[in-house]
């Protein structure tokens, strides 16, 4: 299985360590590309950054569109949707926007939208949970310590 996650912007400091921590853990289950698009200004920024990201999903397998509207799910629940795309060999590519979100357009194309909070998190925190989590599910698949 092959994760591509695709973020706007940066990371910096802790954050950039955290994902690099979790991304290290992760690469034991699954292929891992952390990709950081950089952010557009001005008119019709969020767009400009929906070209990039669009262009840079992954050929096949779902995309899914991180947003604070989007379902929350409880770590089991996402385990469950990993592992059926683990085990139909179909890959992953996860959106996070920039400071001003995601267009419509991504969450439009995606097949899921992924809420981790009903807090609105900084985009560079976000993408530390999502690794976390992804790790988290593979940890609950493989009937791993980690998840208590």
């Amino acid at each position: 299985m092959r994760i591509r996650l695709i973020s706007i912007g940066k990371d910096k400091e802790f954050t950039a360590e955290g994902a690099q921590d979790y991304a290290q853990r992760l690469r034991r289950f699954a292929e891992l590309e952390l990709v950081e698009l950089k952010a557009a200004s001005g008119p019709e920024a969020k767009e400009r950054e929906a070209e990039l990201v669009l262009s840079r999903r992954l050929p096949r397998g779902e995309l899914w569109a991180l947003d604070e509207r989007g379902e929350q799910l409880a770590s089991g629940e996402l385990a469950q949707r990993i592992g059926r795309l683990r085990d139909s060999a179909q890959d992953l590519t996860l959106c996070i926007g920039g400071d001003e979100g995601l267009s419509p357009r991504v969450a439009q194309e995606a097949r899921f939208c992924w809420g981790l909070s009903k807090l609105t998190l900084p985009h560079r925190l976000a993408r530390v949970l999502v690794l976390e989590q992804l790790y988290r599910a593979f940890e609950i698949l493989r009937g791993g310590p980690y998840h208590k």
